[in-house]
């Protein structure tokens, strides 16, 4: 597998370092092209171009933290801060829009109910997405 467009969907997490770095071994390979995206979940109630100060802030923390990382590997990506009402269709679709050939999610492991869980997001991206897409999670603590 050598991708030549790799999607880096991050959202703060440890799991995502493992991603960006991931994406950057694989993408030095074929030259690829590297797009971190940052999504935003709105509720329904409101516009989707809605101002949300604080969610904005953090996006843009976490994707300076995602370009500061890749540099580290020396790499140069392309981020993204997105606004939608659901994260896996954002991720999906802004997956055709640049006709990547591989999406990396990174993932924790979680355990909020007793149980490990994949959340929604990811199951939605599994079912839906057009390209591969590669499962990067952290080890069980």
């Amino acid at each position: 597998m050598e991708p030549k467009k790799v999607l880096v969907p991050v959202n703060g997490s440890k799991a995502d370092d493992e991603a960006i770095k991931l994406a950057c071994s694989m993408a030095k390979k074929t030259k690829g092209k590297i797009y971190v995206i940052y999504v935003i979940e709105l509720k329904r109630t409101l516009p989707l171009e809605a101002e949300v100060g604080p969610e904005i802030q953090k996006g843009e923390g976490v994707l300076d933290h995602a370009e500061r990382l890749a540099e580290a590997q020396d790499y140069e990506v392309e981020t993204a801060l997105l606004q939608a009402r659901e994260k896996g269709s954002a991720i999906v679709d802004e997956a055709v829009e640049r006709d990547v050939d591989l999406i990396i999610i990174g993932v924790n492991y979680e355990k909020p109910f007793g149980e490990f869980s994949l959340g929604t997001t990811l199951p939605y991206v599994l079912k839906n997405a057009a390209c591969r897409v590669l499962v990067c999670r952290e080890p069980i603590p």
